[in-house]
């Protein structure tokens, strides 16, 4: 073999050993993927299989909360003659309500003397005291009530007076002081009954804003029951503890006033409602505690009203509207019958002067026809009879005399 021989074999040995070379490198790329692959098979089945086990475990723990752990969450036992009870009644605490004032729209005298009045609340203080804030959405459910009750009373006073003007309109009554007074009150109750309306639409479509919230402001005060009390019985206890906190909590409100800051304590219901609204931030939105309450959120059956008795109250209802309705239909009528009898009565009195009259004009009336010296004898004919009657009239009236 010659030296191009030798090349040529040496130049295909060595493309075959790269090609083979480079086969291995791609088998071993491909079996190093797949092994990744499975330990992350792996690993995901064994995430899998100790999920359901951690679960189980969350819903064993869950089970295993009781009402005396919630008590001990909650922080207080009981509600009690406008205190609250903590600490297996240990210590009560009285709450109270204050208004603030609008510190920043004062003078500086103004400011000063509320930063006396707070500085003579401080020095007063002889036990120790928590200011509480709560922050809450605006509920304007009560207000609107409020109003749609105010606007039923304005539309029974707006429709008796719309059909007194409409009556006296169609019945062309002259009297015109009478009609400025009917004039005036059906434009006053009218303005106000659209104000009213207006006002409702305003105040719900404000209601619908989550975003609008206040601020209401609590001193909170404790008395503790001391070891020395154990001798006494917890109605004796409650006793004291309801005697000094009243008198601290009446010293307080007094201090306070001297800084214009009104308080009140809050009784058993309102207390009900702050620690409802403190524990159910979301909840209390949707519904409230006393609604709740009247709910019969704690009952073990419907307490809802009976369908007769539902019944009952509705067609009762019914008759008072249908009788109201009624009464004034038979007044306008009567009234109107009386008129009638009356303007007949006149007439009928007044009987022989509209003869008389109309005879004046029969005869005016033909006086193209008549001569002059007929028509006065005539009409001094009928003004002797005229002259006979009043004088029998007053006869008769003097003989009853």
């Amino acid at each position: 073999m010659n030296n191009v021989e030798i090349t040529n074999l040496l130049t295909i040995l060595l493309a075959i050993g790269i090609a083979i070379l480079g086969i291995l490198i791609i088998t071993f790329i491909i079996v190093s993927i797949v092994s990744k692959s499975k330990e992350k098979d792996k690993k995901n089945d064994k995430i899998k299989d100790k999920s359901p086990k951690v679960e189980n475990k969350k819903s064993v723990e869950a089970k295993i909360y009781t009402k005396e752990d919630i008590k001990k969450f909650m922080e207080f036992d009981d509600i009690v003659d406008n205190m609250i009870s903590t600490k297996d009644g240990k210590r009560f605490v009285m709450v109270i309500e204050c208004q603030g004032v609008n510190y920043d729209l004062m003078s500086a005298m103004e400011k000063n003397s509320v930063e006396r009045g707070f500085v003579q609340f401080l020095n007063t203080l002889t036990r120790p005291i928590q200011i509480y804030i709560q922050s809450r959405r605006v509920n304007l459910e009560d207000s609107i009530a409020g109003y749609k009750k105010r606007l039923e009373n304005i539309d029974r006073s707006y429709s008796r007076i719309k059909m007194e003007k409409e009556r006296m309109e169609r019945e062309q009554i002259s009297n015109v002081q009478t009609m400025n007074k009917i004039n005036f009150e059906y434009t006053r109750l009218k303005n106000l009954y659209e104000y009213t309306q207006d006002l409702i639409k305003n105040t719900e479509k404000m209601s619908l804003n989550k975003n609008i919230l206040t601020k209401k402001y609590y001193i909170v005060i404790y008395y503790y029951v001391e070891d020395t009390d154990d001798m006494f019985g917890k109605d004796e206890i409650l006793d004291m503890a309801f005697s000094e906190l009243y008198t601290n909590a009446q010293a307080i409100i007094r201090t306070l006033a001297s800084c214009d800051v009104q308080g009140k304590i809050l009784d058993s219901s309102q207390l009900i409602d702050l620690l409802y609204v403190a524990y159910n931030r979301d909840d209390a939105e949707i519904l409230r505690a006393d609604k709740s309450i009247k709910a019969g959120y704690d009952a073990l059956y419907s307490t809802g009203k009976d369908v007769i008795e539902k019944r009952i109250e509705l067609l009762d209802k019914l008759a008072q509207e249908k009788a109201l309705e009624k009464a004034n239909n038979a007044i306008e009528k009567a009234y109107l019958r009386s008129k009638r009898e009356y303007e007949a009565k006149t007439k009928e009195e007044r009987l022989e002067d509209t003869i008389r009259k109309i005879a004046r004009s029969k005869i005016y009336e033909n006086d193209d026809y008549l001569d002059d010296q007929i028509i006065e004898y005539a009409i001094e004919e009928i003004d002797s009879e005229e002259n006979t009657s009043k004088k029998r009239k007053t006869v008769k009236k003097g003989d009853k005399k």
